[in-house]
């Protein structure tokens, strides 16, 4: 017996000869078999477009971080668009250390991130203009400055890189001191300092203060230890790491704040490339939505953080003008100067946002 048209053996036509080369038709229950085959397969291809996304940050997880909040609100509206795309998180930089976010993006270790983008500025020096004191003003103005030319040439960037922005972000910032307020560039002199990136670590040391570099999941510990006695980090921080613990005195943005970061929420270009359309539709609109919620959220985490602070009994402050005068002139004079300098096309790019009004 001897197989005969076995190339249309699918359709479930194919003839079994026997050695008298009379035809025999496939036995009914193999065709019934053949066809079950068959249907199966459109399930298969569909199982095989089934993507799962890794997704880590270094923020507090269901704590109510507005960044975690970001993400997840992102991995619950991609769940719900039903298109085969799961985002499975990981907070707490419980799989991937807050510095090495970027990394781990692009050798693919994960695939989205929650990011401080200045971290990244060791690879990429251009984006310690996202962590330029006095930069950014406030949150009107940040929204401001994400649909500038600055922001066109940051992205440039990131996506040169092998990332693109699913959602920007720019969280305002504080500065505390474990002994006392710091007002004046004068209140840093002698002080150790966490400093959140280059550019305001170079303005600290301007203002003659030393310099600790950690990331804000560690500047806890170090306040606690006397590693540090003063810090700056996003108002979101500081509530999210119980910073009104250590402290005695925090200057709020108020309306001269001089410190905003951009931390968007990024995917690889490679984990991008991966998805289909309607992945890619959904995830989109995923992110939209977060934005927004972030921008209704950002304020609010300023009012936040005063609130948390006062009631431990700690200090706060706000800088005056003429304050903030004082700490822009450091900067101009160390911040600017040395990125305007050493930077590739970094004072385009001050005078770019600069021109930001």
């Amino acid at each position: 017996m001897r197989l005969k048209n076995n190339k249309n053996y699918i359709s479930g036509s194919f003839d079994i000869t026997t050695t008298g080369d009379n035809p025999m038709k496939f036995p009914p229950l193999a065709r019934t078999l053949t066809c079950l085959l068959v249907a199966a397969l459109p399930a298969t291809a569909a199982l095989a477009d089934s993507i799962t996304l890794k997704a880590s940050h270094q923020f507090p997880g269901g704590k109510g971080d507005v960044r975690d909040e970001m993400v997840q609100m992102i991995a619950r509206e991609v769940a719900a668009a039903n298109v085969d795309l799961t985002i499975k998180v990981f907070p707490g930089a419980s799989l991937v250390k807050a510095k090495d976010q970027w990394k781990a993006m692009q050798t693919g270790q994960i695939d989205m991130t929650s990011f401080p983008l200045d971290y990244a500025s060791g690879m990429h020096p251009q984006f310690g203009a996202t962590l330029m004191p006095g930069l950014v003003k406030s949150h009107e103005h940040a929204q401001r400055i994400n649909a500038s030319p600055f922001m066109q040439d940051i992205k440039a960037i990131i996506n040169q890189g092998g990332a693109m922005v699913l959602a920007d972000a720019w969280l305002a910032g504080a500065f505390a001191g474990k002994d006392k307020c710091i007002l004046k560039p004068t209140d840093a002199n002698g002080l150790k300092v966490r400093s959140a990136g280059a550019t305001f670590a170079q303005m600290w040391a301007g203002a003659g203060a030393s310099v600790v570099s950690i990331p804000s999941n560690e500047v806890y510990n170090a306040m606690q230890q006397g590693v540090i006695q003063a810090t700056d980090t996003s108002t979101g921080s500081f509530v999210s790491f119980r910073l009104y613990e250590q402290v005695k005195c925090i200057t709020a943005p108020g309306d001269n704040a001089m410190w905003f970061m951009y931390e968007p929420v990024l995917i690889s270009k490679r984990s991008w490339d991966k998805l289909n359309d309607a992945q890619k539709k959904a995830l989109t609109a995923a992110s939209q939505k977060a934005e927004a919620f972030f921008n209704g959220e950002s304020k609010k985490l300023d009012d936040k953080m005063v609130d948390a602070f006062k009631k431990n009994n700690v200090q706060v402050a706000t800088m005056t003008e003429a304050d903030a005068q004082a700490w822009r002139d450091v900067a101009k004079q160390t911040s600017y100067k040395t990125f305007a300098e050493k930077v590739p096309g970094g004072k385009e790019l001050i005078e770019k946002a600069l021109s930001v009004k």
